[in-house]
């Protein structure tokens, strides 16, 4: 009997069937008997299949059968297209040079005749032999001299014989040319014979044809050897270890853009140490540092590495388009054109059941990336947009056309207005939790998930479109002195509340830090793009903790990498994604698009439909508790008790609060509720959550607090 000690606690025997424990003495030790019970730790190796080759060729990863550069209409015409671009580009540069090079023949063609004589008379006169023979008249050896001076001479004869008769030959067969040949013909032959000459007497530092393309060493194909010995130069102990095996799972392949490999590491080594090696890769490989993209590849196994070398640094390469900036629209529960990867393949973005977080320095491409997203979303027509731009320079205001709420500025009235949408947001919330709800139990096959879906959404008299809420420049909002701290509450529990019901929170910031990005809303953000960043904690704080340790490092792109950053949560595993190019006609085109859609399908609301903001209701928190305190004669009230009072108090606002949402509003406005082990009015000592009146009074002192009614 085997016995799997990994599952020994888990499975239960029956008490006679058990012989020994699971402990097992070496061979030769203990008692008889117990060879019988000992545990097989290598089973015999079972014989492969047909069936097992079958299914393992079946789920294997295929190379496509026609290569990406010629997979589509699209990519074949790009390449035909780029061919006769560059045929037309060196008939244009050489035709223009064409007398230049005719002059540079004519005037080396005689050093050509003369090299071209010279060489004759070496073969002729045996000049390999005269080294031997001033050896031998140093050696003062003359039977040596007398045998080298005998084989000189009879090979003087005869390659003079040779040549003479060569020469005869050449000098009747050029008269017969003139003689008998047409004189087009003629003139050819004999421009063939001073070209040819021309080019034997070209200077080794002059070439006759002046080079029409420099091409770099990046466009050079790199091979085995090279990314073997780059790979091995890069200090990791499993890769420079003795006997440590890297292996080729593919051959280099060709992707137009530059060449891909599949790389399988020796054992302990992972693709991670080689990502946060790339610099000395890059100079291995002899390439630029943005030519050179270690990715891994975790669907194969912990040491696949996938390498990528351009032929062109990703930052001086030509961006692509905006897919849809000229026809198309967009489904914002599929995925949202964004950019492209190192190899030009398009990346998009999943938005819906997620939020979003952007961040960078200034001046790397946030709000480009951040408008690729939202011309998406402006192409959903069902999509409500709600977009808030803290920085003031106008630079999303073409989205006022289509825009349920828009406001632009750094002032308090419009950091403002954006805290009252997202109080506002926070009661919608609750709003489609009930509608949810109600639906879940009349009609239970529209919403099997339990989640907003397309064709929810597409049903407008449900009112569970999708919102899109963005706030750029963000840290002009959290980092504010009043509203921050509510701000960063509210953002939080949106976050985290609004996957299932069609929410979705984007944010864009150009300070990631601690004071300027709450923890709640970067802990809790789906899909993350960090463009560059300085350090390392900027670069955990946008695409998440140890992000940096794991060698995902924004910290590695420079000023010229504009609007290239590090994707995560859009894919599987992080990927380097640049963002599609869209200028100011382009952006302008797209948003008129989606405003006749919207016009058409009456689909504008708010401020684009010129409808005036609904007011948004909020109630003074403190005051209302201080006014509580002020009908009780102790200093302190327990939770359960405040919410009952509370709710006596304005039965609208707190009415269904909980000690649980009392403890997440006031914690939002500086008050911590904290455990007080009092007796209660009724004689009994209770230890519960509660607030004393002097935490009460330090919050009013330090500022008045609203919030919006959210409920339980």
């Amino acid at each position: 009997m085997t016995v799997d000690l990994g599952k020994a606690q888990a499975v239960s025997v029956p008490a006679q069937t058990v012989a020994e424990p699971a402990l097992v003495p070496p061979p030769g030790e203990g008692h008889p008997g117990r060879d019988a019970a000992r545990v097989d730790v290598d089973p015999p190796a079972v014989p492969r299949r047909l069936a097992d080759a079958i299914e393992r060729r079946r789920v294997a990863r295929r190379q496509p059968v026609v290569p990406d550069v010629l997979a589509t209409g699209a990519a074949r015409r790009a390449l035909l297209v780029d061919l006769l671009g560059h045929g037309w580009f060196l008939a244009r540069f050489h035709g223009v040079r064409a007398p230049l090079y005719l002059w540079r023949l004519l005037w080396r063609s005689p050093v050509g005749m003369w090299r071209l004589a010279r060489w004759v008379l070496d073969v002729v006169s045996d000049a390999e032999e005269r080294p031997l023979l001033r050896s031998a008249v140093v050696r003062d050896d003359v039977a040596d001299y007398a045998k080298l001076a005998a084989l000189h001479t009879a090979r003087i004869k005869v390659r003079s014989a040779v040549t003479a008769a060569l020469t005869v030959a050449l000098m009747l067969a050029g008269w017969a040319a003139w003689v008998w040949l047409p004189q087009p013909v003629t003139w050819a032959l004999l421009a063939a014979v001073v070209a040819g000459l021309g080019v034997h007497g070209r200077r080794r530092d002059t070439p006759i044809v002046t080079r029409a393309v420099d091409l770099p060493a990046e466009y050079s194909r790199p091979t085995a050897e090279q990314i073997e010995t780059a790979l091995r130069s890069l200090g990791v102990a499993a890769l420079s270890a003795k006997g440590a095996r890297i292996g080729f799972a593919s051959p280099v392949r060709d992707t137009g853009t530059g060449w891909v490999v599949s790389i399988d590491l020796p054992v302990g080594a992972t693709p991670e140490q080689v990502m946060d090696r790339r610099a000395p890769l890059a100079s291995g490989l002899r390439r630029p540092v943005g030519c050179v993209w270690p990715d891994a590849d975790p669907e194969v196994h912990g040491a696949r590495l996938e390498l990528t070398v351009l032929k062109v640094e990703m930052s001086k390469a030509r961006p692509k388009p905006w897919p849809l900036r000229k026809a198309g629209a967009a489904d914002v529960f599929g995925e949202l054109p964004f950019g492209t990867d190192q190899r030009g393949r398009p990346v998009g973005v999943p938005l819906i059941e997620s939020n979003m977080l952007i961040g960078s320095l200034p001046g790397a491409g946030k709000t480009a990336a951040l408008r690729c997203v939202l011309l998406g979303c402006a192409l959903d027509p069902t999509v409500e947009l709600h977009v808030h731009e803290l920085k003031g320079s106008g630079d999303l205001e073409a989205f006022e056309r289509i825009a349920h709420a828009y406001g632009s500025g750094v002032d308090d009235d419009t950091i403002g207005a954006a805290l009252d949408g997202l109080r506002w947001l926070l009661a919608e919330l609750g709003r489609r939790a009930q509608r949810l709800k109600r639906l879940r139990e009349t009609a239970r096959d529209l919403v099997p998930d339990s989640k907003v879906t397309r064709e929810l959404a597409n049903r407008r008299n449900l009112g569970l479109h999708p919102i899109v809420f963005v706030v750029d420049e963000a840290q002009e909002l959290f980092a504010h002195p009043e509203h921050g701290a509510e701000a960063g509450d509210l953002a939080t529990r949106i976050i985290k509340r609004g996957r299932a019901l069609g929410v979705m929170l984007v944010v864009a910031t150009q300070r990631p830090d601690k004071d300027s990005l709450p923890t709640g809303v970067s802990a809790n953000v789906g899909t993350r793009f960090c463009l560059r960043v300085m350090g390392q904690v900027e670069n955990d704080m946008v695409l998440g903790t140890s992000s940096y340790k794991n060698g995902v490092r924004a910290t590695m792109f420079t000023r010229s990498d504009r609007g290239i950053g590090y994707l995560v949560g859009a894919t599987d595993a992080p990927v380097v994604a640049r963002t599609y190019y869209l200028d100011a006609a382009d952006s302008d085109a797209v948003i008129a698009r989606a405003h006749a859609a919207r016009a058409a399908a009456g689909l504008l609301t708010g401020r684009a439909a010129g409808e005036e903001p609904e007011p948004v209701v909020t109630f003074n928190l403190l005051d209302d508790l201080t006014a509580v305190f002020a009908t009780s004669e102790r200093r302190w009230v327990w939770s359960e008790e405040a919410c009952r009072l509370l709710a006596e108090l304005r039965p609208a606002v707190y009415g269904g609060w909980t000690a649980d949402v009392l403890a997440r509003n006031l914690r939002a406005v500086g008050v911590e509720t904290r455990q007080l082990n009092r007796v209660g009015p009724d004689g009994q000592r209770r230890n519960l959550m509660g607030v004393e009146a002097d935490q009460l009074r330090a919050a009013v002192a330090g500022h008045a607090a609203r919030l919006v009614i959210d409920g339980p």
